[in-house]
């Protein structure tokens, strides 16, 4: 990503946060209990927002995380991340809910572009990230932030953008999943919030960089370029699709930058998310040059200073249509967010 634009969307981040912190918080003395009510989303009661504070479970949870080994291929380097045992909880993810048939993701009766219904009727609870590329239904859509759906969740709405400009027809209503991510870049826009129309001109430009040509203007088409496909073989030979024993998420770098990091509830769940995610960060790094041995060192003290500035960050916390709440802040020129449930950190990320 390239650092220009990734420290304009910071300073936008900031001085929405600025601005919201100072329309209702009175006095520095409640910063950490002011919350203000909004409506909810349809899906469950109104939300609460808790504005300038901090998660004590999300810093409980990054203090206590270790950088570990390394693994590089190309321009690609992976931190392993180590943390300490959270309260067991079963969780599905998007792939494994969609292959039992309990999870279903459709247009609206009247479709609309920004708005998915999502209906989880299995056992579990099911893990939708922010980036995930849902196929389907009137033109394909990608999912801005996590979610973590109730089991027996009933009807809930779902927000998404469009990923494929050119196709609104009456095909098929449901959405399926192929396995992909967004790459880091188009993720942080998703998170962001950005404008419809940038994410269009990122597919474009993303697009074009594969030679990915789609009628519809698909961002799913990146994946399925022959070129692609080989280049993301190659990547998880070198790399490996299986993370090393024990580790709960990974830091990535394409060459200098970051990509993301990634921080899971168990080392199960990391696991069975890692493919894709790998996947994604491949993508990114499509004709990028090889990194430098020397860089290692720096790169792992940069998931250091993450790590530290995470775990006493401020920010704002907000419901969404699942269950649990989002811990949305911004350190060390990243954008983050935390998707915290009774205590569990079930997912988090820095971009």
């Amino acid at each position: 990503m390239e650092d220009g634009s990734r420290e304009g969307r910071r300073r936008g981040f900031l001085r929405m946060l600025g601005l919201v912190t100072a329309g209702v918080v009175a006095s520095p003395g409640l910063v950490r209990a002011d919350r203000i009510r909004v409506l909810g989303d349809g899906a469950g009661p109104d939300r609460l927002i808790a504005v300038g504070g901090v998660s004590p479970d999300f810093q409980r949870v990054v203090s206590a995380t270790s950088v570990g080994e390394v693994r590089s291929h190309g321009p690609l380097t992976v931190f392993w991340l180590h943390a300490r045992d959270q309260a067991p909880l079963d969780v599905a993810t998007l792939e494994e809910a969609r292959g039992q048939g309990s999870l279903s993701i459709t247009e609206r009766d009247q479709a609309s572009v920004p708005e998915l219904v999502v209906d989880n009727r299995g056992k579990l609870h099911v893990l939708l990230l922010a980036g995930e590329i849902l196929v389907g239904g009137k033109q394909n859509r990608v999912l801005k932030e996590d979610i973590l759906l109730p089991p027996a969740s009933g009807p809930r709405n779902l927000s998404v953008y469009c990923v494929e400009q050119g196709r609104w027809n009456a095909g098929r209503k449901d959405f399926d999943s192929r396995g992909t991510l967004a790459a880091p870049s188009l993720r942080s826009q998703v998170m962001g919030r950005s404008d419809q129309s940038r994410v269009w001109a990122f597919i474009n430009r993303s697009a074009r960089a594969a030679n990915a040509d789609s009628p519809t203007g698909s961002y799913q088409q990146i994946y399925e370029q022959p070129e692609i496909k080989e280049h993301l073989k190659d990547v998880e030979r070198g790399i490996d699709a299986r993370p090393a024993p024990g580790a709960a998420g990974a830091a990535v770098f394409v060459g200098g930058a970051l990509g993301s990091l990634d921080l899971f509830h168990s080392a199960g769940l990391f696991a069975r998310q890692w493919p894709k995610l790998l996947r994604a960060h491949a993508i990114e790094a499509y004709r990028q040059p090889a990194r430098q041995d020397s860089e290692e060192p720096r790169l792992r003290a940069r998931v250091k200073e993450l790590l530290a500035g995470a775990a006493r960050v401020e920010g704002m916390v907000r419901g969404n249509a699942g269950v649990g709440q989002l811990f949305e802040f911004a350190v060390a020129r990243a954008r983050g967010a935390a998707l915290v449930f009774e205590g569990r950190v079930i997912h988090s990320a820095i971009l």
